[in-house]
């Protein structure tokens, strides 16, 4: 009879994806995560100070607060914060007190996007600290004073971080991958602190099961309440029809938007025909090579449009940014999803409004849930 073979790397114990080699077991489960590993001997080179050039709400310090109480007591948190309510600057001060500990601290997330716009915000806060960003092909240097990094390069970090920040449980590849969720407690070795904006009452349970603890804010920081979508219920042509109109209105008013779209097939044929009556604007997805120079060209108004795929559902803040969401009764929308896509809109201090525009056929389970979700949201942080 075989001894069950759990892996180290992943805990992987199915048998299917358990092969044999000169007689010894190896996984076909995280096979493919091959590379080089940090050397867990780095030590702190810089100055572990922050520096804010902005003061945190009274909600923020508090969450912050409680954050850093845990952390020093050795506890898990899960922190349950809504779209633009400042959840990178929630744990800013418990990073400073672990660097200054002279310990490993890392903040991982599961797209790559929010790993390049997470490079200026950090450095911004610890100036004298390197900071680096690990990625896809982007990993000849795998040590720093600060680490960003995305999920999938957490297997090059065993047991190395004492505060680990993972941003954005809910996105994909993390949710439900049991591969990327063992290498993330298989590289902690002190705490770590857990960022959603729609936690799954999954996450709440294992957070609480894990003896850790579940802080919520469902203020943004300039204290307005978030945007609740309105649903237009229209066939195809009648949504082609108003996405046109409402884009030309943006335009005059000078406010960019993003056109979400359910699949990449969908989203090329609806800018196809947008592009024929609504200039300036582009296309981007996970596909598209030059998705990084769109974005950059309309943060810089050169664009006043981006039919989009899910791709920027996350990590990304524009100033008075307009949102519609077409085929939003798409079974890939699912309420998460529509809820952070809504959170786009409304996030700068000088722009806190903004419309969120549902576009479907008709009014699915999870457009409802999405909707109410964020009433409740604006309800429960007193700003109805």
């Amino acid at each position: 009879m075989e001894h069950l073979f759990i892996c180290p790397r992943c805990h992987n114990s199915d048998p299917k994806y358990i092969g044999y080699k000169n007689g010894i077991p190896y996984c076909r489960a995280c096979i493919s995560f091959q590379g080089k590993l940090a050397e867990t001997s780095y030590q702190i080179k810089g100055d572990p100070v922050l520096h804010l050039d902005y003061p945190l709400s009274k909600a923020q310090e508090e969450i912050s607060t409680q954050v850093l109480e845990h952390v020093k007591s050795g506890k898990n948190v899960l922190i349950h914060a809504v779209t633009g309510a400042g959840k990178t600057e929630l744990v800013y001060q418990s990073m400073e007190y672990i660097l200054k500990k002279g310990g490993h601290v890392g903040f991982a997330t599961p797209r790559k996007d929010v790993v390049i716009d997470l490079i200026p915000r950090i450095q911004e806060a610890f100036p004298k600290l390197s900071v680096i960003a690990v990625y896809g092909e982007h990993n000849s240097k795998l040590e720093a004073d600060i680490i960003l990094l995305t999920c999938r390069q957490l297997y090059r970090y065993p047991s190395y971080f004492d505060l680990l920040i993972m941003d954005e449980i809910d996105a994909f590849p993390y949710r439900g991958n049991e591969v990327l969720h063992a290498f993330f407690q298989n590289s902690v070795r002190g705490s770590y602190v857990l960022l959603s904006a729609t936690p799954s009452e999954k996450d709440i349970k294992e957070i609480k099961d894990d003896h850790g603890d579940v802080l919520e804010l469902f203020e943004r920081y300039h204290h307005h309440k978030l945007p609740e979508p309105v649903l237009l219920e229209k066939k195809r042509f009648s949504m082609i029809v108003t996405v046109i109109k409402k884009l030309l209105q943006y335009q005059k008013e000078n406010k960019p938007t993003f056109v979400f779209v359910p699949t990449i097939e969908l989203g090329e044929k609806l800018f196809s025909i947008l592009n024929l009556f609504v200039s300036h604007g582009s296309f981007v997805s996970s596909k598209e090579e030059r998705r990084r120079i769109d974005i950059e060209k309309f943060k810089a108004n050169e664009f006043h449009y981006l039919v989009t795929t899910s791709i920027l559902e996350r990590g990304v803040t524009v100033k008075n940014l307009q949102v519609i969401v077409t085929d939003a009764d798409h079974p890939l929308f699912d309420a998460s999803g529509l809820i952070q896509i809504a959170g786009r809109a409304g996030r700068k201090i000088d722009a806190p409004e903004g419309e969120v525009i549902f576009i479907g056929k008709e009014k699915t389970d999870e457009i409802q849930r999405a909707i109410t979700e964020i009433h409740r949201y604006n309800e429960k942080a007193g700003l109805l």
